[in-house]
């Protein structure tokens, strides 16, 4: 049996062959656990199909572990399966497998990740928006739009920043109507949104805002003065 310091022995000297024996042979559900985070951290690439086979695991704590850990290796070969896990039955599975997805920058996973927007977590749906983003497909655009339309004003704070990394014309129209969000979080998060897509036609709707903001938001109107400048200092030297 593997104690707790021989995990840790094998992290540090990347034995990435123990670690993997472990994770096939221990009958203690929280040791393979912690190899299967381990693996992650190591950024074993030769661990993939034995965390794959975890993901069908009956201890869900495994199941989270190894998601997270394929996530940050990064090999698109988990993609299908990790797909599949944003029906798991616990949201905390749910939850990694979209950062997952979106980690893996994998566009088979957009699809999928938009019909899974219906999650009644919220944890799960921050994270599948935030896949959305990374993934940068203009399809997310319309239906991330929607979400603005939620009540939590963190979870329209995460959808504004992806629709920022997507920053098409659908994404753009909803980020200058997030302006006037009753939230400063997310006009914030849209006033930034703005500034990094750059579109010098969007300057007007800028200096609207600051100019209605009268100081009641200190944050919002730092922002939308860099977001400005930033604008036209790029539209300037391009």
């Amino acid at each position: 049996m593997n104690s707790w310091n021989d995990l840790e022995k094998m992290r540090k000297e990347k034995d990435i062959e123990g670690l993997i024996s472990t994770l096939k042979t221990s009958k203690d559900n929280k040791i393979r656990e912690k190899v299967a985070y381990i693996l992650g951290d190591i950024h074993a690439d030769d661990s993939v199909d034995d965390l794959i086979n975890c993901l069908d695991d009956e201890y869900w704590p495994l199941r989270k572990a190894a998601t997270l850990s394929l996530g940050r290796i990064g090999n698109p070969e988990a993609v299908p399966v990790l797909i599949k896990l944003l029906n798991d039955e616990y949201w905390h599975v749910r939850e990694n497998a979209a950062l997952a997805l979106g980690a893996i920058g994998d566009k088979r996973a957009v699809i999928p990740i938009i019909k899974a927007l219906k999650d009644g977590s919220l944890n799960v749906k921050c994270e599948l928006v935030g896949a959305l983003g990374n993934l940068g497909d203009i399809k997310a655009s319309k239906h991330l739009s929607e979400i603005l339309g939620e009540d939590d004003f963190l979870l329209r704070a995460c959808t504004v920043t992806s629709l920022g990394k997507i920053g098409d014309d659908v994404a753009i129209k909803s980020l200058l109507r997030s302006l006037q969000d009753e939230s400063y979080l997310v006009r914030v998060n849209a006033t930034h949104a703005l500034g990094t897509i750059g579109e010098e036609n969007t300057i007007p709707y800028l200096e609207e805002a600051l100019n209605n903001s009268q100081g009641e938001s200190y944050e919002f109107e730092i922002a939308l003065k860099k977001a400005i400048a930033s604008i036209k200092s790029r539209n300037k030297s391009g």
